[in-house]
């Protein structure tokens, strides 16, 4: 009993508390949204039990055992592998993509899997060889990792991910200590495949988007342009303290698309105003902060990889998904890490954030 609390006394208060203020300030915004639907609403208090448990659970686990078991590694990564595999063969089609697995009322997306399993093997891998980041070698290694999954999210198409995915790779590559001239070789690279993949690959509705953003076709505001039209006038709309909790017109009123996921952000603005995005940027600073903290502090480069990578998780998704919001960039279906809705992203999160505690109580 007195090595639990010393435990629970070591555990990082922040990261304990900041990642269930922003799912709860999430769940506001779901209720704010459900319009006497509260099935979503019930579901996400269930995740955010499971993985504020987790969390704790894998804390106590000294986070040495993935460093020091590359047999453990490779087995999440293969498992993750073959479940991207059998989703892009028999899943069903969702929306028009290929991306969860249905288990009664509830989905799983094993896209999180994919990136739990890549963190922890790029922050391993580049731990014993970021020295020798001076060779090609190992930026080409690692890519033998990531693409075989990136490209397997790549064809469901769930072009999103496979953003994200590239960004952790990237992220710890840059953290690793990657060459000028191989970074610049990387970004010739990814156009060429970029150019050839809207060619060859990318759906019509995709090439679509990516052609309104860019105004090379005049958006039709009943397709293509409609959703993020609507975000920017919800934003816009917002004010210093917006239009209070159920009182926004183009959230209640069904002008914006998917509130409670793609386009949360938009609804927060219109309800909250500019208070609530302050609020919602606080959290996420201070979250972030204590990310890079036990990251800086810590005694390895596996720690200071794998805090980085987290962080790089997260500040991709918040990135990608505020600026489709904002017309900024095409709409590609990211979520807002912890507040969003979906089981998986948030019970993913809070995994991390249980190897992370256990960075911090293990020091």
């Amino acid at each position: 009993m007195k090595k639990i609390f010393l435990h629970f006394k070591k555990i990082d208060i922040f990261l304990f508390l900041i990642p269930i203020l922003l799912t709860l300030f999430g769940i506001l915004e779901i209720w704010s949204t459900s319009k006497g639907d509260f099935l979503n609403l019930k579901k996400q208090i269930f995740f955010l039990i499971i993985g504020v448990f987790l969390m704790v659970f894998i804390s106590f686990f000294d986070w040495r055992i993935l460093r020091e078991n590359p047999f453990l590694i490779l087995a999440i990564y293969f498992i993750s592998f073959f479940l991207l595999l059998f989703l892009l063969l028999f899943g069903p089609k969702i929306r028009g993509i290929k991306a969860w697995f249905k288990l009664g009322p509830f989905s799983f997306e094993p896209i999180e899997l994919a990136k739990i399993s890549l963190l922890i093997l790029f922050s391993r891998y580049f731990s014993r060889y970021h020295v020798e980041m001076y060779s090609l070698k190992h930026i080409l290694i690692s890519a033998l990792y990531l693409f075989p999954q990136a490209i397997l999210v790549f064809l469901q198409p769930d072009f999103g991910s496979f953003l994200i995915l590239l960004s952790l790779w990237i992220s710890i590559l840059f953290f690793s200590g990657i060459k000028l001239r191989h970074f610049f070789l990387l970004i010739l690279i990814f156009s060429l495949i970029f150019i050839f993949s809207f060619e060859k690959i990318l759906k019509p509705y995709q090439k679509e988007r990516i052609l309104t953003f860019f105004r090379i076709k005049i958006p039709d505001p009943l397709k293509t342009g409609w959703s993020q039209k609507q975000a920017t006038i919800a934003i816009g709309s917002g004010g210093l303290l917006g239009k209070g909790i159920k009182k926004g017109s183009q959230t209640q009123l069904g002008f914006l698309p998917e509130p409670q996921t793609d386009f949360i952000f938009s609804a927060i603005c219109e309800e909250t105003g500019f208070l609530g995005i302050l609020i919602l940027f606080s959290l996420y600073s201070i979250l972030f902060w204590r990310i890079l903290k036990i990251g800086f502090l810590a005694g390895s480069n596996f720690e200071k990889l794998f805090s980085g990578g987290f962080l790089a998780l997260l500040f991709s998704q918040m990135f990608f998904h505020i600026c489709s919001n904002l017309a900024i960039l095409p709409v590609i279906g990211i979520s807002l890490p912890f507040v969003s809705y979906g089981g998986s992203n948030l019970i993913s999160n809070f995994i991390l954030l249980g190897v992370l505690q256990s960075i911090k109580t293990h020091a």
